[in-house]
């Protein structure tokens, strides 16, 4: 015997329904995104690089005061401390650390990355977050000037005085770019390899002068170049201040659980005492405007 028509209707009613309930997405399915984004931090069981262990990369040579003694492992210097601070934050000790070398300028070029962060005074800027993904800000930074005592360069109060002097920066760096873009000088910025090279050409007279963060410019003049002098600080350009992140991989599942570590670390003032510890000689410098 046949089913009726108006009970064929019912049924085809029902199975349409039935099968549209299934494709839709359901309510407690909503929570999972969130949840399983809490689970992907789980102290000490991260998709990390190499299962266990965290993998940290920093340029060679490894500059003071951020890094001791060219040793990024020693947890000496600002940088060192904050990395351990990081990993212990996301449950890894310093045993289930692990250092790579990587060129400054290839942590945050475009490619997949070996490392699971990068801490190697990289600014944050829109421009870079387009090939990597970025922390939250562990460091506030600005950019100084350092020249020889008693030179041209040296003499400088304002930006203005800058412009006829010969500059140098390392390449792809926020202080190259303060050189181009604020400063603007008569002749093109010598471009270096590294801070090295900065520091050479600036000694042997090759530069006027060069441009690197502040406490590197305290420590250069303060232990490397005694005959040399910060010739004063830029103001930060823009209302948010120029901060370092750590480098990740674009769009690594590690971000956010990384970022939430800075966070509380700046939250629970562990960063500023790692600054006070080991950038304190890095006070002041007059402001060229």
């Amino acid at each position: 015997m046949h089913p009726a028509p108006r009970a064929l209707r019912r049924a085809a009613v029902a199975a349409v329904l039935a099968t549209a309930v299934s494709c839709a997405p359901q309510p407690e399915q909503a929570d999972k995104p969130s949840s399983s984004a809490g689970n992907a931090c789980k102290e000490g069981e991260l998709a990390t690089r190499a299962p266990g262990k965290l993998t940290i990369a920093t340029d060679e040579p490894a500059y003071e005061p951020w890094f001791k003694d060219d040793k990024p492992s020693n947890g000496k210097g600002f940088e060192s401390a904050v990395a351990y601070a990081v990993a212990e934050q996301l449950g890894y000790g310093k045993d289930k650390v692990a250092w790579q070398t990587v060129p400054f300028n290839k942590a945050f070029a475009p490619g997949e990355k070996t490392f699971d962060f990068d801490i190697n005074q990289v600014s944050v800027s829109e421009e870079r977050r387009k090939a990597v993904d970025f922390s939250s800000g562990y460091y506030d930074v600005r950019q100084a000037v350092v020249a020889l005592k008693g030179s041209k360069a040296a003499q400088a109060k304002s930006v203005a005085d800058l412009k006829g002097v010969k500059l140098g920066a390392q390449v792809g760096t926020t202080s190259l770019n303060y050189i181009d873009d604020l400063v603007k000088p008569k002749q093109a910025a010598a471009v270096y390899a590294k801070n090295d090279q900065a520091k050479s050409a600036l000694k042997n007279g090759q530069v006027d002068a060069i441009v690197v963060d502040l406490p590197t410019a305290f420590y250069i003049t303060g232990a490397e170049i005694t005959d040399a002098a910060i010739v004063g600080q830029f103001a930060h350009q823009g209302g948010t201040p120029e901060q370092f992140g750590l480098v990740l991989d674009k769009g690594s599942a590690l971000t956010s659980c990384v970022s939430r570590a800075v966070d509380a670390l700046r939250e629970d003032g562990t960063l500023a005492k790692i600054e006070q510890q080991w950038l304190s000689d890095a006070v002041d410098a007059p402001v060229l405007k």
